[in-house]
């Protein structure tokens, strides 16, 4: 095959097709269905709540080792990392999926199926990009690449977790400042390439108080009063009609007993939108209306009451960037997606490719094939069906980045 900087991103892909390496690998995925499909399940049901990723990041670094992966380590954060040496040290392409799932510890993640789906928390984000990290790195370990490839198992995606997996790998750990392109397999699907960064903001807000009885200190500034006034506050923003922009409250508590007038009660807020200006206003706007909510809480009070009083710490954010689409690393994934008879479709979404981007290296985010729905529920699901389809797409951009040497006659 000719060197891949000198040919366009079609011919790159096309040419891949012949080679022996390629074919393999597609028959593979074809015929060992089940047998991947046996590995998502083994996989999934091991547990990986936020901040809980451990047994799962041993799982696999196990198999990491059984593939023949070199350098295999839990690094300081608790990501999974292998290395596959190439001819050369550059270009040097991470290959990711994300470890953790949105589910607290006592979820039960063991895997049902009802005829060809299959039932489980996280099944599909990211159960079904894990086992594609495993799978192409055991078709990739037989390859004489000219690159190298890093894989990666990612902690800290979902939630609370704010990319710290992602942030570390590509900030302060052994592989800083060392990677040339970033590729991560994040839940189902074979047309979307995710080459924009949805940049969010997340917040815990705490309205704290003296409390008292519900009718002999009436008058007390209330916290869960408050927190509703921020709330309806919040659901009125005036949302652009071109912009999209998303608010969500997704966690409250708060409060003892129906006849206490609480003491604390508090709220997790998450802001995103595909516009950065536009983010800051709904940002300031937030804050600006927690404010106010306090404020009118507290005109209430009775003369002496003690005042209520808020703390609104930023618990998470994410940055938004960009992978322009006439980057190698897109053009290939396009051209990727159009050889297995699908038409691509650019997408912006929060990822663990927004880091990345926000370094300035290129990254993208696939489906790693097959469907899903219920995506952060009890109730995910994902079925098998071409699945083939996000793998061959897979192995396909991620060889035309590094290169494949050439077959010998």
């Amino acid at each position: 095959m000719s060197s891949a900087v000198k040919l366009a991103p079609g011919k790159i892909v096309d040419e891949l097709l012949n080679h022996s390496v390629v074919t393999e690998a597609f028959r593979l995925f074809e015929e060992e269905a089940d047998a991947i499909t046996e590995e998502q399940i083994q996989i999934c049901s091991v547990p990986a709540s936020p901040f809980g990723e451990e047994q799962r990041a041993r799982y696999l670094r196990d198999k990491f080792l059984e593939i023949g992966l070199s350098d295999v380590n839990i690094d300081a954060e608790g990501n999974c990392v292998g290395l596959l040496k190439g001819e050369s040290q550059s270009p040097l392409l991470v290959v990711s999926a994300h470890l953790d799932t949105v589910f607290p510890p006592a979820t039960d993640f063991t895997v049902h199926r009802k005829g060809e789906r299959l039932f489980a928390p996280g099944i599909s984000d990211d159960g079904c990009g894990l086992v594609a990290l495993i799978v192409l790195a055991r078709v990739l370990i037989k390859a004489r690449i000219k690159g190298s490839l890093v894989f990666v198992g990612t902690v800290g995606e979902e939630g609370e977790g704010n990319l710290r997996g992602v942030r570390y790998l590509l900030s302060d750990g052994p592989w800083a400042s060392r990677v040339d392109s970033f590729l991560s397999f994040d839940g189902h699907g074979v047309d979307r390439i995710t080459n924009q960064a949805l940049g969010s903001r997340r917040y815990r807000v705490r309205f704290s108080g003296a409390g008292g009885h519900s009718w002999g200190d009436f008058g007390i500034p209330n916290p869960v009063h408050a927190l509703g006034r921020a709330i309806a506050r919040l659901a009125s923003y005036p949302l652009p009609k071109d912009i999209r922009t998303t608010f969500n409250v997704g966690k409250i508590s708060g409060g003892t007993s129906i006849n206490a007038i609480p003491g604390e009660a508090s709220m997790d807020v998450d802001l995103r939108s595909s516009d950065d200006d536009e983010l800051k206003r709904l940002d300031a706007y937030f804050r600006r209306t927690v404010g106010e909510a306090v404020e009118q809480e507290n005109s209430t009070r009775r003369p002496g009451d003690a005042l209520l009083s808020v703390d609104l710490d930023l618990i998470g954010e994410r940055p938004g960037g960009l992978t322009p689409a006439n980057t190698l690393l897109v053009e290939l994934a396009q051209a990727a997606t159009r050889v297995v008879g699908v038409e691509p479709q650019l997408e912006q979404s929060s990822t663990d490719s927004n880091f990345p981007m926000s370094l300035g290296i290129p990254a993208i985010t696939l489906g790693a094939g097959g469907s899903a729905g219920s995506s952060h529920t009890l109730d995910e699901w994902f079925e098998p069906l071409n699945r083939d389809k996000g793998l061959k797409r897979g192995l396909l951009t991620i060889l035309g980045t590094i290169g494949l040497a050439e077959e010998t006659q």
